[in-house]
């Protein structure tokens, strides 16, 4: 059977395996929109492969060149944010949500508005949006997948169990490329360093996040909206082999682990086939080559990120979204070279200590909060 699917950040890493997983099975998908923030070129010949019928710039400016590339085929192009918003409200089967930032926010409301399933890679959307957001896909009936590893993973351990009997969930974090590194190491990071992670292949981004620990942090948050069994039987445990993707403890004293390899291909699969399963050409684990799996409780004293996103979760409100917010300007700065990588962490928490906005009650609000807390973030910097 043939099912209907829009991928929302196609030319991204989440994407490309995303896509690599549609080539496998060609023929059971039926491609409806690609989109990207520009990579006008990529987009379109990814649009003429897959047959969409529309390609997507959020950058409106990339537009007429992708026009230009889509030329002659047949497949409609729109640019801006609300075509983003358009394209995610276009009814199908699934649609993956894999926009980076609060870039995201509006297409995957859209996503979730138009009630089917949604597979969710989009950490913004329930860190900085989470009761907006869950209570949406509440009132449509929505089909949350979380794409995550952690998360997906967690999602595949509660499969068939009722959150009732769960005791614990425990997070894994790889602890990134600078675990052990002294505090005094840490002052001297500089980005090339920090994105070079042991593991996973991933964006500047996301990879000085897992460097941070904030990678951690964020999905702390998201697991609290995704798997409500409180804040307190949420934890972290560093686990570098990053084999067991995370655990779920039962009452009963059983501890269900996902492992698979670091490859993005694994959750992707398991959310486009659900509840089926789908073949990969994944090489299986060798758990025998391996040899060992380690665990360590994160150091919270020269990795403070954690530490700030379990706040922000407790005090709730607007918190997690300015949590996010500071953080992404700070991330973003160090890429740059203007700050040192433990400013970071202290940017996000002076951007707490000095911005406590109400409590968002829609989209617009969250949005809101976002772009003060961003000006807020911006005006702790020090050089570095």
């Amino acid at each position: 059977m043939t099912r209907s699917i829009s991928i929302f950040g196609a030319t991204g890493s989440i994407g490309d395996s995303t896509l690599d997983l549609l080539r496998s099975d060609r023929d059971a998908w039926d491609v409806a929109a690609l989109s990207a923030n520009c990579s006008a070129e990529k987009l379109a010949t990814l649009a003429r492969e897959f047959g969409a019928k529309l390609a997507v710039v959020g950058d409106e400016s990339c537009l007429p060149e992708l026009r230009q590339h889509l030329d002659g085929s047949g497949i409609e192009a729109t640019g801006g944010k609300q075509a983003l918003c358009d394209a995610a409200a276009m009814p199908v089967d699934i649609s993956v949500a894999a926009i980076v930032g609060c870039a995201g926010l509006g297409p995957t409301m859209a996503a979730i508005e138009q009630g089917h399933t949604v597979a969710l890679a989009n950490k913004e959307a329930l860190v900085s949006a989470g009761e907006v957001m869950t209570a949406k896909v509440a009132e449509h009936g929505t089909t949350l997948l979380p794409v995550d590893s952690e998360h997906n993973a967690i999602f595949q351990c509660l499969e068939g169990n009722d959150l009732a009997d769960v005791r614990w969930i425990t997070l894994t974090a790889s602890g990134g490329p600078l675990r052990t590194k002294s505090l005094a190491e840490l002052e001297a990071v500089t980005p090339e360093q920090a994105v070079a992670h042991p593991n996973w292949d991933m964006g500047a981004k996301i990879s000085v996040d897992s460097a941070t620990m904030f990678n951690k942090g964020l999905e702390f948050i998201e697991a609290y909206h995704l798997f409500p069994i409180g804040l307190d039987a949420l934890r972290i445990i560093v686990h570098p082999q990053s084999v067991i993707h995370s655990m779920v403890e039962y009452r009963d004293g059983s501890t269900l682990a996902q492992l698979g390899p670091s490859d993005m291909r694994v959750p992707i699969a398991s959310a486009l086939a659900y509840p089926a399963r789908m073949d990969t050409d994944l090489k299986p684990l060798d758990l025998a080559n391996i040899g060992e799996l380690t665990f360590f409780a994160p150091d919270e004293e020269r990795f403070p990120a954690t530490k700030l996103a379990r706040e922000a979760a407790h005090a709730g409100g607007a918190a997690p979204a300015v949590l996010n917010a500071a953080n992404e300007v700070a991330v973003a700065a160090f890429l740059d070279g203007q700050i040192r990588f433990t400013q970071i962490s202290a940017i996000v928490a002076r951007t707490l200590d000095n911005y406590a906005p109400p409590a968002p009650a829609s989209l617009d609000d969250v949005l809101a909060v976002d772009a003060e807390a961003r000006a807020c973030a911006a005006e702790m910097m020090e050089p570095a």
